[in-house]
């Protein structure tokens, strides 16, 4: 990590491009088998169910270049990973993903494709062909855990278990697709041993990366309504960085730091309020980095 105190994408990607390289946030529209009834009714507990970056009602090209030509103007030599974010972008027909896929790939300067989705929506087929896929460029598939403890999937409905996310991921990395996984500090009824050993439990996976969430209520969402309702802790700012230090220490030097901390829309987050400060609140993560010596992976549980 050349002394810094994680191993961040940015560097990462430098490492394996040779070259800055930026992720472009698409909606190419799809549902969620957790809110159509496939596995569930009303989705994540957190989850407000409406799009986020990017504009389904745009076709995919034009939702590129759009981000595409603003961001050139900083960096003129970039290259881009088209970046499937909103739902579960693997929840569609095996013909459909492909044409979608192959359509972005194709574009002047895309040197792959990050696709978030779910541990239990990647059919065999899919798999398969993201198998061969991975052959011709770089693929990155994001999947949301949030914690490696059922009691808190159940509570946050995720719809599946950690064992179908072992599964998923064993999978994938059997055939050499790179992993992120996301969790969320903070959770109700979650310890801070709990949400340790949710990187243990990463670091045998062996994932590839990792994106951290601070818990926070949104407009919109069940949670707030259960907040709302009968309001629960969540945690201060102090508290979630001197988590977020300890989790650092024991996460695995190979695997790569997407995200620190959330990045909430303001004008729904509800609490914790501090969140709004980004910047503040990154500055304030390195400031404890440094001043209490913390390193990736200096005490990895072994």
């Amino acid at each position: 990590m050349n002394g810094k105190h994680f191993y961040s994408l940015d560097d990462y990607y430098r490492k394996k491009f040779g070259c800055k390289v930026i992720k472009i946030s698409l909606d190419i529209g799809l549902n969620c088998p957790n809110r159509d009834g496939t596995k569930g009714y009303g989705g994540c507990i957190f989850c407000n169910g409406v799009p986020g970056i990017g504009n389904s009602k745009e076709d995919i090209k034009t939702q590129f270049n759009n981000v595409k030509n603003l961001l050139k103007r900083k960096w003129p030599n970039a290259k881009y990973i088209a970046f499937f974010e909103n739902n579960t972008n693997t929840y569609a027909s095996l013909e459909k993903l492909k044409s979608i896929y192959e359509e972005v790939l194709s574009y002047p300067d895309v040197v792959g494709i990050s696709i978030a989705t779910r541990c239990d929506s990647i059919s065999s087929d899919l798999m398969d062909y993201l198998a061969i896929l991975s052959k011709k460029t770089f693929i990155s598939i994001e999947l949301g855990l949030q914690s490696s403890h059922d009691e808190t999937l159940k509570w946050c409905n995720r719809g599946h278990s950690v064992l179908e996310f072992t599964d998923c991921v064993t999978r994938l990395k059997k055939y050499n697709i790179e992993v992120v996984a996301h969790i969320i500090n903070g959770l109700p009824n979650e310890t801070e041993k709990m949400m340790l050993e949710t990187i243990d439990y990463l670091n045998e996976l062996k994932v590839d990366g990792i994106k951290f969430h601070m818990l926070y209520i949104e407009e919109g969402t069940r949670l707030a309504s259960l907040y709302l309702e009968n309001p629960f802790n969540l945690l201060s700012r102090e508290e979630y960085i001197r988590i977020l230090g300890k989790q650092i220490l024991r996460l695995d030097k190979k695997i790569v730091v997407h995200r620190l901390i959330s990045g909430p829309d303001n004008k729904k987050l509800i609490e914790p309020q501090w969140l709004k400060g980004k910047f503040l609140n990154l500055n304030a993560i390195n400031d404890y980095f440094v001043k209490n010596d913390i390193y990736q992976g200096a005490k990895k549980k072994n």
